[in-house]
């Protein structure tokens, strides 16, 4: 069995951040530290974890973190999926890709953005697919701040009761809500590990800019439990002027930032 990531993640990694910067340009705010947290994870699940027959993939991918969703973006674009004319439209009035993920979206599973939902969607699509006995599995990620929402809990709750074994969620817990940590601003929203384990679901905690345990995580899968991992992530990771800096959720780098960011993403 495989307990590594089969090709160097690290330089797609690298890759996926660099066009999110040159995405950066085109407008003058978007969620660029947001999309940096959760690069590795949704990497992995898209390279690594998800069942690819040809060129359609056959596991579903639901970006719950809407506002993470340029890392979606150019991971399809390397696919085919979307186009380089597509990431150029980038939150242009002709252009398909906004600043959340729209559902008809090539690629796009489901609308997302507005906190709380995309988690009850991937419930709701987790047990279709195990009524229909098809084996498809649904990964999700959701950020910490959208687990401050009353229905991701009745989401997670649902997801024990149905006993739902083809669902996977990742939490990018980088402790950062919009411009406040959330062990700052919302204390009682921790110890989260222990919290998902008392709605019955199999939890493992791990570092989400770790590849090799991601990936070693997720093959751990075979109870009859919804599985979550919980990735301690740094916000705006990879740039350091940007991480754990509350002002870079949603704001674009000025030349001089965007040739510094550059700078130290081809180091």
């Amino acid at each position: 069995m495989l307990t590594t990531v089969s090709v160097p993640s690290k330089q797609r990694c690298k890759l996926w951040r660099r066009k999110i910067l040159d995405m950066s340009q085109k407008v003058s705010a978007l969620h660029i530290a947001p999309a940096y947290s959760c690069v590795e994870i949704v990497d992995c699940i898209y390279f690594e974890l998800m069942d690819k027959s040809t060129n359609e993939f056959v596991d579903v991918f639901i970006m719950s973190k809407g506002h993470g969703c340029m890392v979606q973006y150019v991971i399809l674009n390397s696919f085919g999926i979307l186009s380089d004319k597509d990431l150029d439209a980038y939150c242009q009035p002709n252009g398909i890709l906004g600043a959340h993920p729209d559902f008809g979206v090539p690629g796009v599973s489901a609308s997302t953005g507005s906190l709380g939902h995309g988690l009850g969607i991937a419930v709701g699509q987790a047990y279709a697919e195990k009524l229909k006995g098809s084996g498809v599995r649904i990964y999700c990620l959701v950020s910490d701040g959208e687990l401050q929402e009353g229905s991701s809990w009745e989401a997670l709750l649902m997801a024990a009761n149905l006993k739902l074994d083809n669902l996977i969620v990742f939490v990018d817990l980088n402790d950062f809500g919009g411009l406040e940590r959330m062990s700052e601003g919302h204390p009682a929203f921790y110890p989260l590990r222990e919290k998902f384990e008392s709605f019955g679901w199999l939890t493992f905690e791990i570092d989400g800019h770790n590849s090799d345990e991601i990936f070693r995580v997720a093959l751990r899968k075979n109870s009859s439990q919804p599985m979550a991992v919980i990735c301690q992530t740094t916000k705006g990771k990879g740039v350091s002027f940007m991480e754990n800096v509350p002002i870079w959720h949603y704001r674009s780098p000025n030349p001089s930032e965007y040739e510094a960011a550059l700078l130290e993403l081809n180091n």
